[in-house]
């Protein structure tokens, strides 16, 4: 069901019929709210019995066509989208709470380990540097809250991601973060089926390393 967090921000709230083991709040990727992470949510809420909170990535924003969310992103305040993530976690009622994303959720993922409200983070091929053009007063590189985080990270990547490229992935790993290196994938190879880029043995087995690293 749709929620609204306190700053505003529209968020998906899925609970599970048992009761739950751990809540995850879920950032989606640059497009924001939308069937496929709701659907998303309501699956991994009913494979794994998580309470899972998915928040708006582009508040007030959302018409934004995805062109214009790029020259956006340098404009995001990142302390309010990690308020809204530690907001989201609070909704879902239950204790631990990690938190995943995907692309600009990826990063924001990252972002969000440094808060000290998650108990593990997992990023989807999120942005460890700024890509260029993303660099803006309020954001920062997502290395800089990787440093300063004390909870356990895994990362999702492709070789063949240009927004994640071999040495950025190198600067993650030597913080002691977990990374997971998919030979020849490209950018956005997990979360949508319909992308040209999905490869789905790859996909498969990339969840099953977050559940049992989540579990």
């Amino acid at each position: 069901m749709r929620i609204t967090l306190p700053s505003g921000t529209s968020a998906e709230l899925v609970r599970p019929s048992v009761e739950p083991s751990r809540g995850l709040v879920l950032w989606p990727d640059i497009m924001g709210l939308r069937p496929l992470f709701d659907d998303l949510a309501v699956r991994l809420s009913n494979e794994f019995g998580w309470v899972v909170c998915e928040p708006e990535i582009f508040p007030g924003q959302e018409d934004l066509p995805l062109a214009d969310r790029f020259g956006a992103v340098a404009a995001v305040d990142e302390a309010a989208r990690v308020a809204d993530a530690v907001a989201a976690a609070d909704a879902c009622g239950v204790e631990p709470v990690a938190v995943v994303g995907f692309c600009m959720g990826g990063m924001y993922a990252l972002k969000c380990s440094a808060s000290g409200r998650f108990d593990r983070a997992v990023s989807f091929y999120g942005m460890i540097r700024l890509p260029e053009g993303w660099a803006g007063p309020a954001q920062h590189d997502a290395i800089d809250a990787v440093r300063n985080a004390n909870v356990p990270i895994m990362g999702i990547f492709g070789t063949e991601d240009p927004y994640c490229p071999t040495e950025h992935l190198d600067e993650l790993e030597a913080t002691g973060a977990v990374v997971v290196r998919y030979q020849g994938a490209e950018h956005g190879f997990v979360h949508d089926p319909q992308r040209p880029a999905h490869r789905r043995d790859d996909a498969a087995d990339a969840w099953r390393r977050v559940a049992e690293f989540l579990a």
